[in-house]
């Protein structure tokens, strides 16, 4: 009934290797804005096996996962040394999150991951939890990790072990190996989705936040925000603005955040951001784009109406259904731009497509008109234009031929 201690190990490695070696495949059709890929770059069975297995006849005979490997998703990402490097959320079977880092020679499949998670300092204070990390590599020659450190509400009743609070926590390096943890960012709101932007701005570090209330709940939040603040090493919100505001019935009404940095283009910063609404099946998040002005990032200039992204087929299965999230993207220098996005809290994947198709999207896109009334009447609009461009592209034949 089961195989001998080598014989299994054996089959282990020989799975595990063809499954980090499979070359992925771009889906046979697209919208040609991006390009999916067959399969997922992540997943669990991903991992190294030395995390999973305690890899000895004595002390474990048959051969068991000691730790378990629920998901790996949410992924922050940069190109670093020639290669597409991923710095993962790993969740354990315990509920816990890590990061470790998963690199690959393309991109697109063969991702690794390194031998070891990443070890990152505690404050004074130490998270229960932490995850979601963005990575910017800024003007100033640091690479900063901006992610989510959660921990029990101190303030939570007695016997309440769900009330959580949320803050930035702040670390950096200059190699991705050895890691300086900053005090987390000082707020006087929540923050779960907090992004550095890549340059200076007014001669001051800026940041996008998303200013929550509550731990779940946006609340009074009124979507992502900009603030600058003076000192990295010592950061602290004065003031915050809203530059992206959330809107009724749009695909952002309950919540939206920023993703990864954004993309400087001859057009703009270009923004990827999750957008939340609640329906019958729960909360449901997507995907969006949205550009900001060269000379002032935190000036909207583009806004596309609706979603850019959505969880399709099996993207809609996982541990928390119909999720798409990203928090790590890279664009190389010919203008190919690779989307790190992750599905249902379980995996991740990747999408491709470019500066300029981007851009072309977020310029050219209409608006959310925000009524029924107004999306027939630019509906309308389209297809009036589309049918005077079939008649000046294809005159009317002669139907008796």
């Amino acid at each position: 009934m089961y195989e001998s201690f080598d014989k299994r190990l054996r089959q282990i490695i020989t799975e595990h290797e063809q499954l980090l070696c499979r070359k992925n495949e771009p889906e046979s059709q697209h919208n040609g804005i991006f390009q999916r890929y067959k399969y997922p770059i992540l997943t669990a069975a991903h991992t190294p096996i030395t995390w999973r297995y305690d890899i000895s006849p004595k002390r474990n005979p048959y051969l068991m996962e000691r730790i378990m490997i629920n998901s790996t998703f949410n992924s922050g990402a940069i190109k670093f040394n020639g290669k597409y490097c991923l710095i993962v959320r790993v969740e354990g079977a315990d509920r816990k999150s890590f990061f470790a880092i998963a690199e690959s020679p393309n991109g697109i499949d063969n991702f690794r991951f390194r031998d070891h998670p990443l070890v990152i300092p505690e404050t004074e204070n130490p998270a229960t939890n932490i995850y979601d990390i963005r990575l910017t590599a800024h003007e100033d020659g640091w690479i900063y990790g901006i992610f989510c450190a959660e921990r029990l509400d101190p303030e939570a009743k007695p016997g309440d072990l769900s009330s959580a609070i949320a803050s930035a926590g702040i670390a950096r390096t200059k190699n991705l190996l050895k890691w300086e943890r900053l005090p987390d960012l000082i707020s006087k709101y929540q923050q779960r989705n907090v992004v550095l932007h890549p340059e200076f701005v007014n001669g001051k570090y800026a940041l996008y936040t998303r200013p929550q209330d509550g731990f779940i709940n946006a609340g009074s939040g009124g979507g992502i925000g900009w603030a600058l603040i003076d000192d990295i090493t010592n950061a602290q919100i004065e003031n915050e603005t809203i530059i992206d505001k959330r809107y009724y019935h749009t695909i952002k009404e309950v919540k939206n955040g920023e993703g990864p940095h954004p993309l400087k283009t001859p057009k703009g910063w270009l923004h990827l951001a999750h957008g939340v609404r609640n329906c019958s099946a729960g909360l449901r998040y997507v995907l969006y784009l949205y550009m900001t002005a060269l000379d002032d990032p935190s000036r909207l200039i583009a806004a596309p109406g609706g979603y850019f992204m959505a969880p399709i087929g099996k993207e809609r299965i996982g541990d928390v259904s119909n999720v798409l999230f990203s928090n790590g993207w890279i664009a190389d220098d010919d203008g190919t731009v690779y989307i790190y996005y992750a599905s249902s809290d379980t995996r991740m994947h990747v999408a491709t497509s470019t500066i300029d198709r981007l851009t072309d999207y977020c310029m050219n896109t209409p608006r959310d008109g925000f009524t029924s009334s107004a999306s027939v009447e630019i509906l309308n609009r389209f297809i009036d234009r589309n049918n005077q461009s079939v008649t000046e592209l294809m005159p009317i034949h002669d139907t008796s031929l």
